[in-house]
């Protein structure tokens, strides 16, 4: 399945983004932030990596944790 961009019109301002994310935790919203790219790629967890900056270690272990502690991972489909 391709990945469908987000035209401009799609993408929050900052503006918009960060009152949505106040009174949460840096952990917390990196884990979102993984989650939610792991999905938008399908579960293709090198590619999500390559997104986000990681190295595929790295998401490898931020999976790994987030599975522990009882957090569903997107898989591939």
């Amino acid at each position: 399945m391709p990945e469908i961009p987000l035209s401009v019109s799609q993408i929050p301002s900052p503006h918009e983004i960060v009152p949505m994310l106040i009174g949460s935790t840096v952990e917390a919203i990196e884990r979102e932030l993984v989650l939610q790219t792991l999905a938008r790629c399908h579960g293709n967890r090198t590619h999500a990596a390559r997104v986000l900056g990681l190295s595929v270690r790295t998401m490898r272990n931020k999976i790994r944790q987030y599975a522990t502690d009882g957090t569903d991972v997107p898989g591939r489909g």
